[in-house]
């Protein structure tokens, strides 16, 4: 089955549903649909045929390890080395380093198009788009003229180093360490696992930022500095040099994304340590390194959007062909997508998939007027937008990731099972994305303990009160299109309301509370914010389509607006139920696990 970008799709959202238009029209961005279409496009082709064909291959090959030199499944170089050609890795960066600087809402649809066509693929650019905006914030002028030309231009690729074998989630048990040299450099010391792409095959120098501690460190996370760490130290004409005392010392056999090599990588084997330069301020680098790890939570859940969204396009293709049983209107088998129920699991497939990707783009458009509107407190208005919903987008659309590719395999039966329908695959590489840069219980807990206190409550409030106004417009159009879909959508949001008013209660006077109904809580939220989201873009489907507008498209847009509200908006009742009345059963339940 091919893989086809929702090029349209994106599109239609983009211009319906975020600001990017009037920041085109404003000329905050220099650009306009007439570029961004065919970008999108062109992208779209690339990812369906020069990316997507290598995937299958890529899973069952995976990568090797031999004397410390991975080799990466066959035809990645070739790929890597077009899409590096092509400019695909600079369009998030600045130009003054050779980037397009595309907005984040734009980079964030091509993100979701090459890891559609193969995770294990995308990954790579994710991490070294992190990478560079870690060093673009925080590097120092001479690292950023040594590496950031070469790692945007992709002949250098980047990778982030936090976990360690005793240290998962809890970064304050890092050990790996830093000494400072005479000469101003610093050695680095220590093991870090689970790195993505610590060693390949595909660029001629690996740049990682590592975390570790100076000597005289403050213990806990206060006390942690970033070091960016050159696989191959850089000579002074640039170019790669003498190797640095870091090496993979072994590749992680794993569920899933086998053609991604994850890595354990050993700093200091050699005994003087590996050659490592300051990346900010000492004892100041875990600040450092969210710039590249909210990066990655954002990519991570289009990650998750992009499994959905090829899951979801194999199940469909799968359930048009597949003839099974009688249906009305068919004479002999019936394919199974006419079947009620095969058209309830597809129909969830693709509304599911399509909230996640709202809720994305919406949290990039948000990015993108931090970073570009003229007047300040418009800008950190919408940084606290970004802020609260980077965790929803990160677990909810990681969660959908995981759902929709186990349901894509009920909707090929017995044949998803199998290995060779390509629907299985999708379940195991999808099932890391809820884990890897902060698991989504860990996204939870940042939601609801850091981001709802905002203000006194005021940024998620202003949300809710945007969500409300969508629920009253849909209410107030012909039931015919919409069915019950502004009466749901109503209910989902005020679900929302009662349950954030009291989750602010608990945050001053019983945070465990809060904290055993944290993920229910966000995915309350994400079902408030994805049906509002897909109920505005059907809003402006249903004004195009009552203007004279005939693509096909417009009245699904509506319909599955429809479904979402109709389906899973009718969940939030019950999560509301969790969140405030379930606190006691999580609480209170130490005879169950052996606490007593």
């Amino acid at each position: 089955m091919s893989y086809r970008a929702p090029v349209e799709e994106v599109s239609f959202f983009l211009k319906s549903c975020t600001a990017l238009p009037k920041l085109m029209e404003q000329g905050l961005v220099d650009l306009s649909f007439d570029v961004v279409d065919p970008v999108l496009e062109e992208a779209g082709k690339f990812a369906a045929a020069a990316i997507a064909p290598l995937d299958a291959g890529a899973d069952r090959q995976g990568c090797r390890l031999k004397d410390g030199a991975v080799t990466t499944p066959d035809g990645w170089r070739d790929a890597y080395a077009a899409w590096t050609a092509a400019g695909w890795g600079s369009v998030a960066a600045e130009e003054e380093f050779g980037g397009q600087h595309l907005p984040t809402s734009i980079t964030s649809a091509l993100t979701e198009f090459w890891n559609s066509a193969s995770p294990s693929f995308g990954i790579g650019g994710v991490l070294t788009m992190g990478a560079i905006e870690a060093l673009t914030a925080h590097g120092a002028p001479n690292l950023q003229a040594i590496y950031l030309p070469k790692m945007v231009a992709g002949t250098w690729t980047g990778t982030m180093n936090l976990t360690e074998p005793q240290a998962g989630s809890d970064l304050a048990a890092l050990r790996a360490r830093a000494v400072k040299a005479a000469d101003g450099t610093y050695r680095i010391f220590g093991t870090k696992i689970f790195i993505s792409y610590g060693e390949h095959d595909l660029a001629e120098n690996i740049i990682h930022l590592v975390l570790a501690r100076l000597p005289d460190a403050p213990a806990g996370t206060r006390g942690i500095s970033l070091f960016l760490v050159p696989k191959f130290l850089v000579n002074a004409d640039g170019s790669p040099g003498a190797r640095n005392d870091v090496v993979c010392a072994g590749i992680e056999h794993k569920l899933g994304l086998h053609g991604s090599p994850t890595c354990t990588m050993a700093f200091g084997e050699q005994g003087e340590g590996a050659v490592g330069y300051l990346v900010g301020e000492e004892n100041r680098g875990l600040a450092c390194m969210f710039t590249m790890m909210n990066n990655a939570r954002l990519a991570v859940g289009v990650q998750g959007v992009a499994v959905a969204e090829r899951a979801t396009q194999r199940a469909f293709a799968f359930a048009r062909e597949r003839r099974q049983g009688k249906a009305a209107g068919f004479e002999g088998a019936a394919p199974i997508i006419a079947h009620p129920d095969v058209k309830r699991m597809l129909l969830t497939m693709r509304a599911e998939t399509d909230a996640a990707r709202a809720i994305c783009l919406v949290t990039a458009d948000a990015l993108d007027r931090s970073r570009r509107l003229p007047d300040p407190l418009a800008r950190a208005v919408a940084l606290a937008e970004a802020s609260l919903l980077t965790p929803v987008a990160k677990a909810f659309s990681t969660d959908i990731g995981i759902e929709v590719a186990s349901v894509g395999v009920q909707v090929h039966g017995g044949m998803g099972y199998i290995e060779e329908t390509g629907a299985a695959q999708h379940l195991r590489d999808a099932r890391i994305f809820a884990i890897y840069e902060g698991t989504n219980g860990i996204q939870a807990i940042d939601l609801v303990t850091r981001k709802l206190p905002q203000e006194g409550g005021d940024v998620v409030n202003a949300l809710i009160a945007d969500y409300r106004d969508i629920a009253d417009e849909v209410a107030a159009l012909n039931a015919v299109d919409f069915g019950h879909a502004g009466v749901r959508l109503g209910e989902a949001v005020d679900a929302l309301g009662r349950a954030t008013r009291k989750m602010l209660d608990w945050l001053a006077d019983d945070q465990a509370k809060a904290l055993a109904g944290a993920t229910p809580y966000l995915r309350l939220f994400a079902r408030a914010a994805g049906g509002a989201y897909l109920a505005k873009a059907a809003l402006a489907a249903h004004a195009e389509r009552s203007a004279g507008g005939t693509d096909p498209r417009l009245s699904a847009r509506v319909a599955i607006a429809r479904f979402f509200a109709e389906n899973m908006c009718t969940q939030a009742r019950g999560l509301e139920e969790a969140v405030v009345g379930g606190a006691g059963g999580v609480l209170e339940a130490e005879a169950v696990l052996g606490l007593a």
